[in-house]
Formats: structure tokens, C-alpha cells, sequence
């Protein structure tokens, strides 16, 4: 076994490695950029040494500074963690080369499988069922665009090289075609240093569900069952979960074998997965085979009960597989969610700054349910432009989906996150959706029951109600407080204590009394019921725990004036705690109105500036493209809003931008 292993990789996949290597009493060393130089990675690991400047292309993506990092601190194998250099069949040669070993499938099977065109080819040649579409290089986007008329529309734009949903577009008609095909180009090359592009035919309403494979260098291949990732959004995964809703025993074991056949083909020796297209009548499609571990591995490890990431260091040292087919048992269900640094309110705009607060819910198992959380960041952490925006993946396992889909979203409201805008009350409200705890999925989830952006649910009903009797037993929390604060100004009599008050959550008002005191409560409501409250939450706790007529909840709590800005379950409002008087007073106060940016072109988010696409006396349509900010590894293509005139363009290619820099100004 390996006495030390390098990561080659960062945030969270880095940190995950980090964990089982040192539970296997592997010493570990990390590699940075300079916008990593603090990062909880490096802090982890036993050693750290620095490849470059921030820019992926010009540290993580550079083989040489990998090697020399290796030789350096004599570390005996990469783990390249996913993405990066994760599937460069040159990387796997380079560190061969070096003698160092690569802890990932041989070079061979990165070559057949980790091209996106070559590996449908050598699908087809396996006899594998594959989509319709042209495998041939595209030249440009005229040929693109040809291509895209003859397989019929819609169409899939899709990297060679790609992964992640970076340098991927779907194109429903020929004026797709064109910008769709330069975006996807642009990010793979960003991404991948690959611009090749490909394009295929676009099953509608399809189900996304790959199937983990494990092989060994002796020759045994295994799979351990699939995983449904059908809620995509801008195709990249969302939500994942294993087992899938849809399959039945004959469709997983059909699925399973066509992947080990498959990976057999290319004598695949590590953890790699296949993926299928599936339709809602249970047929499928090979989409591609990722050589490497995936993001969501996480919820195949909690059914199966075995460490991927240990699987693959013990191939790569030589070891064989000491599971057969037979052995594998998947028990229970597993959903894992993606917090991202991103606004879903915006159009799920990247956001980037410092984690002032980072508190992730408790982990571990009781009462048969699992929850874990890996994460890359810590409070005080930043998060940087250069990288992918997740935060961290939470993971929860329960013997039924059902339950897994409750101990989910109690974890998500039990997850706090202030400093930047984030998508857990995003991801909150999906496991409420009723669509999806009924498992009716596809890849079109996410824009067909929401669009392209999150709107904050108003609390109406019981969800109102439950966020109104949190309020007023914070509120009287804080009062308790104030009324023990020493050094206070003698008053000539007692101020009386007003029992009926008002919270106002939304553009509801609830009247009610409250009895009680420390951590029990009675919240009597106007017209309504007497709610028993129960919690020990203190000052200065993000989240709120306790029960709500019986019922155990968790609630983000943000400090207002007046009140508190509360999160629950998709909800996200401010509950305003007044006196009679002052909600009398409150509802006459005018309500403030965001300003427009008028004739000013705004960046959404910090970002970097790539392409000014007008110019200064140009004369412009509402929805045409006016520039491209990349932030976080996707380009974002800014377009107007009204019909004008371009007057002044203040910023130039290469140009990093704050949030709301002024880009350009109409006439």
C-alpha cells in the first residue's frame, strides 16, 4: 500500500480523498492555486505545495507543476479527485512516465472511453445501444448548424471532452445553433483545453441514470447498481439518488450488464461510470462513460455500504476486487443535493465572497437515518470566481425514499449559510414538490415547474402559521434578554408588558398571546388554535430547533429589526414581531422600491469579462447578446433588455468585474 498519495484537485473532492486516505494511514499532500492559499484542502492535508497562479489553466490543469509537486514531496500516486485532469489520458501517461502511479483506470481506457465522440463509436462497435447523432468534428458553426437540420431538432451541443455541464447547449431550432455552438466551444476549451465538438440527437423528457462500475488489474469488473440524476438544471446535476425511481429489477440488470460489458471492452481497472438516456417507458441509451469517480458517487457508497475512493487507491497499489457481482447489495435509499454559491432569485447567478457564517446541519446515524456532508470551505472561507461554485453535497440515507427525502430536507433547514446567496432554499422547496417525492422525473424538472428562476414562496396556511409562532417565541427570546441587561435607566413605573402582538410574515398578519418561558411555550392565536412551542434556542444561533405543535422543525433564523428573517422548507420571508399599536403603524408606512439601472448594462456577478460583443454607436435589438462574463467555470451571455443605441462601452475584454460594474451605457 501507498505510504503517501497526492491530490491533485481541490475543495471538497480534495478534502472527501483526504478523509479515507488518512483513515487508511496514508499521508496526503494537497496542491493550490494562489486563490487557494488558505483553503480548508491545504488545511488538511499533511502537506501542501503551491502549482501557480489562480486560473485553472494555469495550476490545476498544468501537468508539469502535478509532477514536479510529486517529486518534490515524494509522493507515490495521484488521486485526481473528478474533473481537472481527471480523464487526460495524457496525465495518466505523464505521471507513468514519472513512475508515479495514477490512482484512476489505465491510459487505454481513458482514451476509448474518456472522449465523448470516440467512446460512442466504441459503444457502437460493442454493440451497446447509443443516441442518434453525428460523432464527426464540428468545424464551425455553419457546419454545425447543417448537422443540427439533418438529425432534426432539438439537438444536443456537446463538448468532446466534456463533463459537468460545462460545454454543453441544447438547440430547439437553426437560430439556436449558432450561439450555442460557440458557447459550448468556448467553455470546453476553458475547461478542458479541448474546443471539439459534437452533436446529438436530444431525447425529450428523458431520465438521466448512470451506473457505477468498479474493476480491478486483474481482470474482475463489477457494478454497483445506478443512480437517478434526472434534476439537472442547465444540465448539470441538482439532485441525485440511488436506487432509481423508474427501474425495475430486469431493467437494472439488463443496464448493469450492458456497463460491465462495456468496461470489460477497454479492460477498465478502476471506479468509472456509464450513462444512460432513459425514456419514462424504461428504454435506454449510452450517453458517455466517465473514467473517473462522479460528484454524486456519495449516495451510491451509503446503499452499498463500501468507500469508493478506498476501492480505487487498493486497485491501483495492485490489489483485486474482493467483491463479486452476487456480493452486492443495495439497501435502503440515499439523496444527495448540491449547495451551490449561486442566486436562485437571480436567475441562479454565480455568487462569490466569504463565509461569515457556515454551519452545516449535524452528521452521522441515529434512528436509521444517515446524514453526511462533504464540503471543501469553512467559516471565514472564501469563494472564489476561478472554480465550480459548489459549496458542499448533502447526503442522506433512511431505509425508504420517503423518509430519505424527509431527513433531506430537515437537513437542508438545518443548514446555515450567510455571507453569500446560496440555493439551499431552492433546493428546500424541490423536496417539497410533489412531483419529485412521487419520483415523475426527467431532465426538464427543474424549467418545466419552475422556469428559469426561483421565486421565494410567500408562507400561506400552515406554513405561515409554524413560521409565525417561531417569531414570536424568538421575539420574546430577545425580549427576555434585554430585560436582564444590567446598568439600565430607572424608570418611575413599570413599563406593562403588551400580551397581544402581531407578526407579520409575508402579507399576513397573525394576532396572538403567548404564555410561557426558557424553552416551553404557548402560542395563543387570534381565531385560531393554542400551538404548543418548544425549543432551547439562545441568541446568535443561525437555526432555530424545536417543535411546532408537536412536530420537530428546523428554521434559519437572520436577526431584523423588529423580527427575524426566517428559512423553512423552501421558505424564505422576513416575520416582523410588532405591538397592536405598531402594526397599526406599519401598515401605513409606503413600501420601498428597487430602483432601476436605467440605461446602464450591469454585471449580474462578479465575474470575468471575456467577449464585448457591440459597439459604441451600435444600434441594438431587445434580446440580442451585448457581452460574456465567465464566473465559476460557465459563461454567462448578457443580452438587452429594449431596443437602443450603444453610447459608451466602459470595460474591455479581460477585465475582471465586480458585482453590478457598469459594462456599457445606451443613448
Amino acid at each position: 500500500m501507498f505510504k503517501k498519495i497526492l491530490i491533485a484537485n481541490r475543495g471538497e473532492i480534495a478534502c472527501r480523498i483526504i478523509r479515507t486516505a488518512r483513515r487508511m494511514g496514508i499521508a496526503t499532500v494537497a496542491v493550490h492555486s494562489d486563490a487557494d492559499r488558505d483553503a480548508l484542502h491545504v488545511e488538511m492535508a499533511d502537506e501542501a505545495v503551491h502549482i501557480g497562479p489562480s486560473p485553472a489553466a494555469q495550476s490545476y490543469l498544468v501537468i508539469d507543476a502535478i509532477v514536479a509537486a510529486c517529486r518534490q514531496t515524494g509522493a507515490e500516486a495521484v488521486h485526481p479527485g473528478y474533473g481537472f485532469l481527471s480523464e487526460r489520458e495524457a496525465f495518466a501517461e505523464a505521471l507513468r512516465a514519472a513512475g508515479i502511479t495514477f490512482i484512476g483506470p489505465n491510459a487505454h481506457a481513458i482514451a476509448a472511453m474518456g472522449d465523448k465522440i470516440e467512446s460512442k463509436r466504441f459503444a457502437r462497435a460493442a454493440g451497446v445501444s447509443t443516441v442518434p447523432g453525428n460523432l464527426d468534428v464540428i468545424r464551425d458553426a455553419a457546419h454545425a448548424a447543417a448537422i443540427a437540420d439533418g438529425i432534426g431538432y432539438p439537438v444536443m451541443i456537446k463538448a468532446s471532452a466534456g463533463g459537468g455541464g460545462k460545454g454543453m447547449r441544447i438547440a430547439h431550432s437553426a437560430s439556436e445553433v449558432a450561439d450555442g455552438f460557440a458557447r459550448a466551444r468556448s467553455e470546453a476549451a476553458a475547461s478542458f483545453g479541448d474546443d471539439r465538438i459534437f452533436i446529438e440527437k436530444f431525447i425529450e423528457n428523458p431520465r438521466h441514470i448512470e451506473i457505477q462500475v468498479l474493476g480491478d488489474k486483474h481482470g474482475n469488473v463489477i457494478h454497483l447498481g445506478e443512480r437517478e440524476c434526472s434534476i439537472q438544471r442547465r444540465n448539470q446535476k441538482v439532485l441525485e439518488e440511488a436506487p432509481s425511481p423508474l427501474l425495475d429489477p430486469e431493467t437494472r440488470a439488463l443496464m448493469g450488464a450492458q456497463a460491465v460489458a462495456l468496461a470489460r471492452a477497454v479492460d477498465y481497472d478502476s471506479a468509472g461510470t456509464v450513462e444512460f438516456v432513459a425514456g419514462q417507458d424504461r428504454s435506454f441509451f449510452f450517453l458517455e462513460m466517465n473514467t473517473r469517480l462522479q460528484v454524486e458517487h456519495p449516495v451510491t457508497e451509503l446503499v452499498t455500504g463500501l468507500d469508493l475512493v478506498e476501492q480505487m487507491i487498493r486497485v491501483a497499489a495492485g490489489e483485486a476486487l474482493t467483491l463479486r457481482q452476487e456480493d452486492v447489495r443495495m439497501e435502503g435509499w440515499a439523496v444527495e443535493a448540491r449547495v451551490y454559491a449561486e442566486d436562485p432569485t437571480r436567475g441562479f447567478l454565480p455568487s462569490t465572497g466569504r463565509l461569515t457564517t457556515y454551519r452545516p446541519p449535524a452528521t452521522g446515524e441515529a434512528d436509521g437515518v444517515t446524514v453526511r456532508v462533504d464540503s471543501g470551505v469553512g467559516e471565514g472561507g472564501a469563494v472564489p470566481i476561478f472554480y465550480d461554485p459548489m459549496i458542499a453535497k448533502l447526503v442522506t440515507h433512511a431505509p425508504t425514499r420517503a423518509e430519505a427525502i424527509a431527513a433531506q430536507s430537515h437537513a437542508l433547514d438545518s443548514f446555515a449559510i450567510h455571507g453569500i446567496r446560496h440555493n439551499i432554499p431552492f433546493l428546500s422547496a424541490l423536496m417539497g414538490h410533489e412531483r419529485w417525492k412521487a419520483g415523475r422525473l426527467s431532465t426538464g424538472f427543474i424549467a418545466e415547474e419552475f422556469g428559469a428562476e426561483f421565486a421565494n414562496p410567500v408562507p400561506a396556511g400552515d406554513a405561515a402559521l409554524r413560521l409565525a409562532c417561531v417569531a414570536a417565541v424568538v421575539d420574546a427570546v430577545l425580549n427576555a434578554r434585554k430585560r436582564m441587561i444590567s446598568g439600565q435607566m430607572p424608570v418611575a413605573r413599570p413599563v406593562s408588558f403588551e400580551r397581544r402582538r402581531t407578526v407579520r410574515i409575508g402579507d399576513r398578519d397573525v394576532v396572538f398571546a403567548l404564555d410561557g418561558a426558557d424553552s416551553a411555550w404557548e402560542v395563543d392565536v387570534e381565531g385560531g388554535e393554542r400551538v404548543a412551542v418548544a425549543s432551547a434556542w439562545r441568541p446568535g444561533e443561525p437555526v432555530w430547533h424545536g417543535t411546532v405543535g408537536g412536530s420537530r422543525i428546523a428554521v434559519g433564523v437572520l436577526p431584523v429589526p423588529n423580527g427575524a428573517t426566517l428559512s423553512h422548507g423552501g421558505h424564505f420571508a422576513d416575520a416582523r414581531v410588532y405591538t397592536m399599536r405598531e402594526a397599526e403603524l406599519a401598515r401605513l408606512m409606503p413600501a420601498k422600491v428597487a430602483g432601476g439601472s436605467g440605461k446602464l448594462v450591469l454585471c449580474p456577478m462578479p465575474g470575468l469579462l471575456r467577449e464585448v460583443m457591440v459597439a459604441e454607436g451600435q444600434a441594438v435589438k431587445a434580446g440580442e447578446p451585448l457581452a460574456v462574463v465567465e464566473a465559476m467555470k460557465m459563461e454567462n451571455v448578457l443580452k438587452a433588455e429594449r431596443d437602443g443605441t450603444v453610447a459608451r462601452v466602459l470595460v474591455k475584454p479581460g477585465d475582471s468585474l465586480g458585482f453590478e460594474a457598469v459594462i456599457l451605457e445606451f443613448a
